[in-house]
C-alpha cells in the first residue's frame, strides 16, 4: 500500500495516514479468511473507534493507563473514528463469528498508530494492542456494542429523518388529493368509492407505524453490552469503567447509550439486532405496498388505470420510442426485497449462539447496517424523485367511477341486495352504466338516485 502524504489538523497535530499499521493477528486473518471481499463499513469502523476512544480516556481518568500512552491511544482511536485509517480494516466480514478478528485490526492500528505518534516504530508494541488498546475489554462484549452504536446511529441520523419525509410527502398528498372522489379496489375488483386522499392517508399512517416501530427496537439497542469481558462477569476489568464509557459514548454521539441490564443476555444473544432488523422488514414490506400501489395507480397511461401521474424520469425502453417506466417504484421495491432478504440472514444469526457467545456477530452487523442504509436511500429517492411530484388525474377517476359497477352497493338499503345485484349484472351486460339503468326500473326517483349515486356521499360515511 502507498504512503499518504502528512496533513495536520486543527490542533496542530501530525497524521500520518501510511499502510501497515495493523500487525501479526490482522495479517493471519487477512490469510485466513479470504472469502467474499466484504468489509466492514464506515459506520462500524466509526463506532470501533468511538469506543475504543473512550475507553482510553476513561483509563486516563481511572490512571489505570499511562498518561503518554493514553493520550497516544485516544488520538489514533480519534483518527480511526474520523475515517483517517480505514484502508487499516482489510478483515473480511466472514470471519470468526465474535468479531475478534476485526476487534484485533483496530487495537493493532490503535497501538501501531499510538506507538508512531509517540516516536516508537511501528510492530515493537511499545503500545500493546491487547495489554493497552483493548485494556478491560473483549471482542466479545466489544463488537455487540460496536452493532449496537452503529445502527442507533445509522438509524438516528439517516433512516428515521428519511422516513418522516416520506411520511410527511404522502400527508401533503393526503391533503392535495382529497377533494378527488376515485373508485376502491379490493380483491383486486371495483369497490365503492374513496377519495383519493383518503388512500394516500393509508400509506401515510403505514409510514408512521413504522417510523415507531423502529423507535421502539432502538430503545433495545441503545443497551451496550460493554464492560461483560469474556462471558458477562466483567473479569478483567475495572469497577465503574463500562458505566463511564459508555457515559461518554452517549455524550458524543448524543444517543441514550446505557449499559445493558443483564450482560450475560447482551453477549449470548443479539435480540435486539433481530428485532430491529424485524421492524426494518416490517417497513420494507409496508414500503413494497406502497410502491406498488403507485405504480398501478400510475398505469397506462393509456391502457392502465391511470389514476394519477407519476414523475417522467428516464426512457423506460431501448426498444418503445415514448415509453417511461415507474422506475422509482420499481427502485424501492427491490431495496425492501434486500431488506427481507437481509432479515432472514440476521434472524438465522440470532439464533446462532450456543451458552454464552452469539457466534454471528459480523454477519448480523454488516446486513442490519445495510438494511438502514438501504432503506434511507431508497425512502429518500423515492419521496424526492416520485411521491414530492405525484398529480391526480381528476378525468380520469371521475370517469373510473361513474362506470363502476359497485355504484349499486349504494342503492341495496333502499332497494334490497337482490334488487341492487340484478340492476349491476343489467349494467353489466349492456355496457352502461348503473345509473342508467337504476333510473329505468322507477324504484327510486331522479332525486334520490343522484343523492345515492353521488360518489363524494359515499366517501362520508357518517352523513
Amino acid at each position: 500500500m502507498p504512503e499518504y502524504r502528512i496533513e495536520t489538523d486543527s490542533m496542530g497535530e501530525v497524521r500520518v495516514p501510511a499502510a501497515a499499521y495493523y500487525g501479526a493477528q490482522t495479517q493471519r486473518a487477512i490469510e485466513n479468511f479470504p472469502i467474499s471481499g466484504l468489509r466492514f463499513d464506515r459506520r462500524s469502523i466509526r463506532a470501533l473507534g468511538l469506543l475504543k476512544k473512550a475507553c482510553a480516556e476513561v483509563h486516563l481518568e481511572l490512571k489505570t493507563l499511562p498518561q503518554d500512552l493514553g493520550a497516544a491511544i485516544v488520538r489514533a482511536a480519534r483518527e480511526v473514528t474520523e475515517g483517517i485509517h480505514d484502508d487499516q480494516f482489510p478483515v473480511d466480514v466472514f470471519q470468526t463469528g465474535s468479531g475478534t478478528s476485526t476487534n484485533m485490526n483496530a487495537n493493532e492500528v490503535i497501538a501501531n498508530r499510538a506507538a508512531e505518534i509517540l516516536g516508537a516504530p511501528r510492530g515493537e508494541k511499545r503500545v500493546h494492542p491487547n495489554d493497552h488498546a483493548n485494556k478491560g475489554q473483549s471482542s466479545n462484549d466489544v463488537m455487540p456494542s460496536v452493532l449496537h452504536i452503529a445502527a442507533l446511529e445509522a438509524i438516528e441520523r439517516g433512516l428515521v429523518p428519511a422516513l418522516k419525509c416520506l411520511r410527511d410527502a404522502l400527508q401533503e398528498k393526503t391533503k392535495a388529493f382529497d377533494g378527488i372522489v376515485k373508485i376502491g379496489r379490493t380483491h383486486l375488483a371495483d369497490a365503492v368509492p374513496i377519495r383519493l386522499g383518503q388512500e394516500f392517508s393509508g400509506y401515510a399512517q403505514q409510514v408512521a407505524n413504522g417510523i415507531a416501530r423502529i423507535e421502539s427496537a432502538s430503545e433495545r439497542l441503545a443497551e451496550l453490552a460493554l464492560g461483560g469481558t469474556a462471558v458477562g462477569t466483567g473479569l478483567n476489568t475495572e469497577p465503574g469503567f463500562a458505566e463511564a464509557v459508555i457515559a461518554r459514548v452517549a455524550k458524543e454521539t448524543g444517543l441514550p447509550f446505557r449499559p445493558a441490564p443483564n450482560r450475560f443476555e447482551a453477549i449470548a444473544a443479539r435480540d435486539a439486532a433481530v428485532e430491529a432488523s424485524g421492524a426494518l422488514k416490517t417497513v420494507a414490506v409496508s414500503l413494497i405496498k406502497i410502491a406498488n400501489d403507485i405504480r398501478w395507480l400510475g398505469s397506462g397511461p393509456r391502457c392502465g388505470i391511470g389514476e394519477i401521474r407519476l414523475p417522467d424520469l428516464q426512457p423506460g425502453s431501448s426498444i418503445m420510442p415514448g415509453k417511461v417506466n415507474p422506475v422509482m417504484c420499481e427502485m424501492l421495491i427491490m431495496v425492501c426485497a434486500q431488506v427481507i432478504g437481509n432479515d432472514a440472514a440476521i434472524t438465522l444469526g440470532g439464533l446462532s449462539g450456543n451458552f454464552e457467545l452469539n457466534v454471528m456477530i459480523p454477519l448480523i452487523t454488516y446486513n442490519l447496517l445495510q438494511s438502514i442504509d438501504l432503506l434511507a436511500c431508497g425512502a429518500a429517492a423515492f419521496t424526492a424523485r416520485c411521491v414530492s411530484g405525484l398529480e391526480a388525474d381528476a378525468a380520469r377517476c371521475r370517469e373510473m367511477v361513474e362506470r363502476s359497477l359497485a355504484m349499486c352497493t349504494a342503492l341495496a338499503p333502499k332497494i334490497g341486495h337482490d334488487r341492487a345485484a340484478a340492476i349491476a349484472k343489467e349494467a353489466y351486460r349492456t355496457g352502461r352504466t348503473v345509473r342508467e339503468v337504476a333510473r329505468e326500473t322507477s324504484l327510486l326517483t331522479d332525486e334520490e338516485l343522484d343523492r345515492l349515486l353521488d360518489p363524494w356521499h359515499m366517501t362520508e360515511p357518517d352523513s
